[in-house]
């Protein structure tokens, strides 16, 4: 199914199972980077009938207390956005933790919805699901059709996983079950682990902290990691330990090390406008509008991103930039680089009449702001 016949297999969007503003709304994984954005979007959008909970209230990997809690709850509309996410260092370690605990939410989750009535579901994937070498932007229907990276293939399998059990239940169940697919995402909220976040949050803190250094600016240090300590250390160590544990990670005042050889390209996505398109397609899209016109059902799921890629060497100076780093950026080429290409092919998703504004110059200046402004926030609590 190319991009030629996109158009004809989409449904006119109309007749549409409207989500009424009172409507019971669970958000899984409402604390998290997509979550929190999605969730802040239906606020805007005068939503006000929220099913939260944390992770500590409920524990999506229990299937016991999944399903009492759709028993009790009866939620209407369910996006699940829970995952267990990090970058290369964490994909490449906890292997089993990444397909274990990322198979049983989603198992648990859709199976309690098909199961308790949900009206719709909107199940938020990766573009790592696609092959490794991928044709290039890649389309929805180049899904398995050659290897995955290996370094993030558990992920890849459970996202694989679940798009493939939504889209299960619809043709067996006649459910409403839409998988989306977000390429690389960054905005509030993010995780930024020096080596367990995704790369534009590790890179923005590393320069941040390497921009720190170059200034001797030891309060600025020190407030970041009371906010959010190093291996068990926070910012009242002293200079010296300081700057050893930020070395270990190729932080210097000098010069800041990051993974790979920087050649990879990348396409991020502002996290407030993937929420903005996860909510439009709650809002407009149903199942039926991505089935083909005839023929084997498969690959129904939407690419959510720009379509516009940048080198991980581009992002780096950019972020050195609005950070306002003077250093020098290098890069370990002893660490691995991941996928090399990983562009989407949107035009699904702009024949459905969604398309994002925000530019990456844009959004890493949004970021850094959040950044800088959540520490005392955190430092506080």
């Amino acid at each position: 199914m190319g991009n030629t016949c996109n158009v004809c297999w989409i449904k006119k969007i109309e007749q549409k199972l409207i989500m009424e503003k009172n409507a019971r709304i669970y958000v899984a994984g409402h604390r998290g980077l997509v979550g929190s954005a999605i969730l802040a979007n239906l606020r805007s959008k005068g939503y006000t009938n929220f099913l939260l909970r944390s992770h500590t209230e409920l524990d999506l990997i229990k299937q016991a207390d999944v399903e009492a809690f759709f028993r009790s709850e009866r939620p209407e509309y369910v996006f699940l956005a829970a995952a267990y996410v990090g970058g290369i260092q964490a994909n490449s370690v906890y292997r089993a933790d990444f397909i274990y605990r990322n198979l049983m939410i989603q198992n648990n989750v859709i199976h309690a919805a098909w199961e308790y009535g949900v009206k719709k579901l909107l199940f938020l994937g990766s573009t790592c699901i696609y092959p490794r070498e991928a044709p290039q932007p890649m389309r929805e229907d180049c899904l398995l059709t050659s290897p995955l990276e290996y370094t993030n293939e558990p992920y890849a399998v459970a996202k694989i996983a679940g798009m493939k059990m939504c889209e299960s239940f619809d043709l067996q169940y006649g459910c409403n079950f839409i998988a989306v697919m977000p390429t690389n995402l960054y905005g509030p909220n993010d995780n930024f682990h020096l080596e367990n976040s995704h790369v534009l949050p590790a890179m923005l803190r590393k320069i941040h902290l390497a921009h720190c250094l170059e200034k001797e600016d030891w309060t600025a240090l020190r407030a970041d990691l009371d906010a959010r300590p190093v291996e068990g250390i926070d910012g009242k160590a002293s200079e010296e330990a300081l700057r050893t544990l930020l070395a270990r990670y190729g932080i210097r005042g000098e010069a800041v090390s990051l993974w790979g050889t920087g050649k990879p390209l990348r396409e991020f996505l502002w996290s407030e406008e993937m929420a903005d398109a996860s909510v439009f397609v709650m809002e407009k899209v149903d199942f039926d509008d991505l089935r083909p016109a005839k023929g084997e059902v498969r690959n129904t799921h939407i690419n959510i991103g720009t379509g516009e890629e940048v080198s991980i060497a581009q992002a780096a100076r950019l972020i050195a930039s609005v950070v306002g780093y003077g250093g020098e950026i290098r890069f370990d080429a002893g660490k691995p680089d991941g996928t090399l290409r990983k562009r989407c092919d949107v035009s699904r998703l702009h024949a459905l009449g969604w398309k994002h504004s925000i530019e990456l110059d844009e959004g890493v200046a949004r970021l850094y702001a959040w950044y800088l402004n959540d520490i005392p926030n955190k430092t506080s609590k």
